[in-house]
Order: structure tokens, then C-alpha cells, then sequence
């Protein structure tokens, strides 16, 4: 008897989203965000994934993945991530290539776990029924009273946790922490993030200075290509704040790199990059292995299943533009409670349905 459920159709989709207001942080500023979604259909189910990625990425997904996919076993996930993988070889796995397979991988497992009727936390094997967040944004393009009421916007919603992003104007920065403390009082942790605006000297003189405001953890001092200048802060930086990278990693050898240079005291990982849930969750393991937490970057409704499976998550990123167009684009997200993000247990898969009419205004 074949048990295979082979994937018959794979279409995929861009649309870009105008921020709520101007967003920069240490080293980039932008006024949109584009998302590129793949849908699965296969045994009379559709699954979802997408990335926040270039429109390059739909291309590419679209030219060279679909291909790839089509006509494998929906319920043989791993067999066609490495299918995949493997055909990009010539095109370079950092990158547009790894956002579009991690783009294709989510959906691959939507659709599985909807095939099999159950909702992917338990497919995946939950460890934990509710995964903490960190509510993120920040920037640095916000005036000060934006700044703050976003901070305490996030902890009267009860999440103890605030991110805020540092570096632009490296002059104003310890006035919008002293700011930022205030309003989030003194019983919430504050974290900031340079996205690798400062060198080496002088991220660990404003480690030094974070201090007096009870910073506990500290992002991208320095560019994460440094590894020498991210241990050098781990090493010297005030014992109470952690130094936090990995976004911007797309494989297995980038995290293995990060973690044996003994670069950070929390890894950080990005499954709309690093190769979809298959990725994040190998991730996981070279964390587990090298006795480091993990922390998700971004897309809050994507990192919630897993991260309520793997066995090193410290938290997950509640990203405030990515937040707002999860709940733009779909009918699902899950919001905070008590600074938990809980998988709803009735729905199948991610839980999420995608809202194609209200997406369409926005599809390029």
C-alpha cells in the first residue's frame, strides 16, 4: 500500500506592507516590509509558510523550488529540505536561497501537520505549554514619547520584557534608555539592540554605562561578523548583561562558528532565514550541545510551535512590525498573555488561516 500523499501544487505569493510609521534602528532605516508566503496543496490540504524577504525570494521559489517539491511526499519534510538544499548549491545557501527554503520548509510542515489533523506543537513534540516572549521595537526613528508609550503599552499588557533598538545617534542613546527605564519601571527587564552600530571600544564603554539603567541584555554591540569583538564584550561587558547574535545566520556552519568562538551568552536564530523549521530546529540542537540558550529573532507566529519544542529557548522575539502584519494577513496569531505566547491546541498546524482578501491591497 503507498502511504506517500505527494504534493501537488506549490504557488506562491509577495505583498508589501507599509510600516505604521518610519523604523530605523542602529545601521538601516525602512518604511516597508515585504513577506512572500507559499502555499502547499496536497491530499485535499493546503499548508502555509513565508519569510520576510526580497520579492527576489518568490522568484526563486517560484523558477527553481516548486520543482523541487512537487510530486515528493508531504509527509517526508526532512527528504525535501535536503532536496532542496542540495539544488541550490551553485546559487549560494546564504541568502535569498535559504529565506526561500525556509519559506517552503514551514509550509511543508503546516501541511503535514494538517494532514494529519493535528496542530504542529504536537507534531513537533511539545516540552513546554506556552513559550515567554519579549516585546520588540523600539527604534530609533521614534520620538521619545513613542518610545515610551511602546515600552509600556507592551508591559501593561504584561509581558516583563522590552526591547528597544540603540546606535543611530550614539549621543542620545543613554538619555532614551534613562527614558525607557522610567516608563517601563524597575520590575521589567530592559534589552537593547545596536544591530552592530558601535566598535568594540566603545560598545563596551556604554556596556559599562547600561549599568545605571539595568540593561541585562545587550544585541549586537558590535557587527556579528566580529566574533573576536563579541567575545571580547561577553568577556568583559558588565557580568549582569548578556551579549546576544545569530540573526543573520543561514546555516549550521555560521551557528557552529558563533557558539565555538564562545561569542554569546544567548544565540540567537531566525527560522524565516535559517532554513524554515528544520533549520531552527538543528539550530537547537548545536545550542543544547554547546550548553547555550536560544533565542527566535522576529515573526512571532512562526517561532511559537517550535519554540515550545526545543529544549534550550530562553524566548521568543514579539516583533512589532511583524506582529502587526501577522495580524493584518491572517486569521490566528496568538497575542501575549502574562508574557506567554500559547498555541491554540483546537486548530491544526501553524493555526493560521490566510486572509486573502484583506492581503490582496498589498500583493506586488
Amino acid at each position: 500500500m503507498d502511504e506517500r500523499i505527494p504534493i501537488e501544487a506549490v504557488s506562491v505569493s509577495a505583498y508589501e506592507v507599509p510600516t505604521d510609521a518610519p523604523e530605523s534602528d542602529g545601521t538601516l532605516a525602512w518604511d516597508s516590509t515585504t513577506l512572500v508566503l507559499v502555499e502547499l496543496q496536497a491530499g485535499g490540504k493546503t499548508g502555509l509558510g513565508y519569510t520576510y524577504a526580497h520579492q527576489a525570494c518568490a522568484t526563486l521559489i517560484r523558477d527553481k523550488l516548486a520543482g523541487i517539491v512537487e510530486g515528493r511526499d508531504a509527509l517526508a519534510v526532512r527528504g525535501g529540505w535536503l532536496a532542496m538544499v542540495e539544488a541550490i548549491r551553485n546559487l549560494g545557501r546564504p541568502g535569498i536561497a535559504s529565506m526561500a527554503i525556509s519559506a517552503v520548509d514551514v509550509a511543508m510542515w503546516d501541511l503535514k501537520a494538517r494532514l494529519m489533523d493535528l496542530p504542529l506543537v504536537s507534531l513537533l513534540g511539545a516540552m513546554r505549554p506556552a513559550a515567554p516572549v519579549y516585546g520588540s521595537g523600539g527604534f530609533t526613528s521614534y520620538a521619545n514619547e513613542q518610545l515610551t508609550d511602546q515600552l509600556m503599552r507592551w508591559v501593561d499588557e504584561g509581558i516583563p520584557r522590552a526591547k528597544m533598538k540603540i546606535g543611530r545617534e550614539p549621543e542620545r542613546d543613554l538619555e532614551r534608555i534613562r527614558l525607557a527605564r522610567d516608563a517601563i519601571g524597575p520590575a521589567s527587564e530592559l534589552y537593547v539592540d545596536a544591530n552592530g552600530a558601535y566598535a568594540r571600544k566603545q560598545a563596551l564603554a556604554m556596556a559599562e554605562a547600561f549599568q545605571a539603567y539595568d540593561v541585562t541584555w545587550y544585541e549586537e554591540p558590535v557587527t556579528s561578523d566580529d566574533l573576536d569583538g563579541l567575545r571580547l564584550l561577553r568577556d568583559r561587558a558588565p557580568s549582569s548583561i548578556e551579549i546576544s547574535a545569530g540573526e543573520y545566520g543561514f546555516d549550521l556552519p555560521y551557528f557552529r562558528r558563533m557558539l565555538e568562538a564562545g561569542a554569546v551568552d544567548v544565540l540567537q536564530a531566525d527560522l524565516t532565514r535559517c532554513g524554515g523549521i528544520t533549520g531552527f530546529m538543528d539550530v537547537a540542537v548545536l545550542c543544547d550541545a554547546h550548553q547555550v540558550p536560544l533565542s527566535s529573532h522576529t515573526a512571532p507566529a512562526l517561532h511559537m510551535h517550535p519554540g515550545c519544542c526545543v529544549t534550550p529557548l530562553r524566548h521568543l522575539e514579539y516583533f512589532h512590525d511583524h506582529a502587526r502584519i501577522e495580524a493584518m494577513f491572517f486569521d490566528g496569531p496568538v497575542v501575549p498573555v502574562a508574557g506567554m505566547l500559547e498555541p491554540d491546541l483546537s486548530l491544526p498546524g501553524l493555526g493560521l488561516t490566510f486572509r486573502r482578501q484583506e492581503a490582496e491591497r498589498y500583493r506586488l
